[in-house]
Order: C-alpha cells, then structure tokens, then sequence
C-alpha cells in the first residue's frame, strides 16, 4: 500500500510515483459505511476488459483506481485515457503514473474509435494524461481522436475530458474546433488547496479555459468536477459553484476523494450523504443545469444517462 510499482510496462523496475517515495505516510481514517462497491467480477466487466486490451488501449478506470469500475465496465462503459499512461504532473491526490511519456502513437484515435464501436457506446468519454512536453499539449490529438469517433461511430456523442494546456496557446481552441459534444475539465478542489493538491495547475486559468470554450461554441456543453474531503471549507465549495456559473458552466460533480496509497494526499474527512445533497440543492439554485453529487461521483460516472439528462434540461429552459 505504500508504494505501486510497475514491473510490466518498463524492463527496469521503478516506482509508480517516484516523486512521492520518500514521502512520509499521510494516514487517512477509516472508510465509513457509506463508501461500498462491488468487486469487479461480473462477464460484462470480462468483456469490456478484453475490448480494452485487445486494441491497446488505457483506461483511467483502471489507471485512477476508480471505485466504479466494476459497475460502469459490467454495462460496457469505459472511459478511455489517450496520450500514454504516463503523466508529467504529479498531483497529490492522482493514482495515474508519473514521468516522462513515451512518443503518442498515430494509429491510437483509430484504435479509440474501433473499440467505440465494438462496445456499442452510444456515449463516449475520453480523457488523457497531462502531456505539458508536447508543444500543443496534446490538443491535435484529441481533435484526431474526435474525428476517428465521428467517422466510425456517427450517432455517437462524444464528452472529453482535458488537461488545461497551461501556456499551451492556441490548444484550447484545436480541440473545441473538433466539436465534442461535452467539453469537462476538472477543477478537482478549492483554490485554497491548490498548493498542496494540485501544484502544477492554476485554478484561475481552469475557471477561464472553461469560459473560453463557451464563448468559441455556446453549443458545447460544458462540465467540471470537484473532490472533497481535502480540507477544504463549505464556504469555499460554494464560492467554487459561483465561479462555474460565471463561466457558464452547464454540469457540475461533487465526489469524495479517496486515498489511492499512503504516499498521496490523505483524506481529512468523509463527507456524509446528507451534505452531498445539500450540495446538490445549493448548485442547482445557482443555475447549473445539470449536478451529480454524492460520495462515489465521478466525472464520466452515469455520462451516458447523465448527457441526456443535460440534453433535456437545455430544451427545458429554452421553451
């Protein structure tokens, strides 16, 4: 538990996170009742798997260690991460590997779009590792990745979930080019946590990356997430809310964080059902048109059902 090593990917055994080794144990209490899922075991979550491997492919499912995936993968749900395993931040909360990434592989939006296909996916989401060596920060790729989809699978939406391409110029607006049909990226916490949790990023540039894609494509639905349980205030949870609506934003997820091993961030507290929901009441008076919030809330969680909801509520309003 207190460090992941990958022995298959690389001859010479390293660490997983080779920045947090020598970091002392953060110890976080005990998961309450409330935090329960299924081990993955079922013959959709065989199925989805074998699709996975067999194209190649790396899913933040499994590279996040999310909480879900026995649920999402039985129903042939998979969120696919482009761009390597391997990212160059290392956040304090994130189970993804760090390091220097490999060279991006040409063949990987066809490869993304073949298993869209072979999966049925109605709804697809794609996410990726921060890729800060790349001069545009991975933008054409995902725009690529976008096309693949669309030719292949042409009734099937597409949600992208994005780095924020710090001093990236001109990637932002590749990628909103590409017309995804769900623009989503993260805030992950407070900005008074930003230090600590997320170092490399800056929470005012996230805030305005997604104000900028409204305004280059007001048809572009635009989503972002949050953890709590870092430390952070009610207060500051919902100044965050406010500045998402600044920007526009249309959809909102609140999910606890969870520990991935003892060298990363320790949890501070549990959030209780009843506070998620409170938080859900409170976002939707603020406008939002869509809110997830509850302990196991994850970005691509429900993304399917979720985007339709999303759909609904915009023709809602504009009657």
């Amino acid at each position: 538990m207190v460090v992941l090593v990958d022995t298959v990917s690389r001859t010479q055994i390293r660490p997983r996170h080779p920045e947090k080794v020598n970091r002392p144990d953060a110890l976080s209490p005990p998961k309450p009742d409330w935090i329960r899922v299924r081990a993955p075991n079922t013959r959709g979550y065989a199925d989805t798997r074998k699709i996975v491997k067999e194209h190649g492919l790396v899913t933040v499912c499994e590279e996040a260690g999310c909480p879900n995936i026995g649920e999402c993968w039985d129903k042939k749900h998979a969120t696919f991460m482009i761009m390597g395993d391997t990212c160059t931040r290392a956040c304090a909360f994130c189970n993804v590997k760090t390091g220097m990434p490999e060279s991006l592989d040409g063949k990987e939006p066809d490869y993304v779009a073949e298993a869209t296909a072979k999966l049925g996916l109605a709804h697809v989401v794609v996410t990726s590792v921060d890729r800060d060596d790349l001069a545009d920060g991975g933008a054409e790729h995902f725009a690529r990745t976008i096309r693949a989809i669309r030719e292949q699978c042409p009734t099937t939406t597409i949600e992208i979930l994005t780095p924020d391409f710090l001093r990236k110029d001109g990637a932002l607006e590749i990628v909103a080019a590409a017309k995804p049909d769900v623009f989503n990226h993260n805030l992950e916490t407070v900005p008074s946590r930003y230090l600590s949790v997320r170092p490399g990023a800056r929470y005012f540039h996230s805030v305005r990356l997604l104000q900028r894609v409204k305004e280059i494509d007001p048809a572009i639905f635009t989503k972002s997430g949050i953890m709590v349980g870092l430390g952070e205030e009610r207060h500051e949870v919902l100044q965050v809310m406010d500045d998402l609506r600044s920007a526009n934003v249309d959809f909102l997820t609140i999910g606890q964080y969870l520990q991935p091993t003892r060298k990363h961030h320790a949890v501070q507290r549990y959030i209780t059902p009843d506070e998620f929901q409170g938080y859900e009441k409170v976002a939707y008076t603020k406008g939002f048109l869509m809110v997830s919030a509850s302990p196991l809330t994850r970005s691509s969680h429900h993304a399917g059902e979720d985007f339709a909801k999303l759909k609904a509520a915009r023709e809602a309003m504009l009657r």
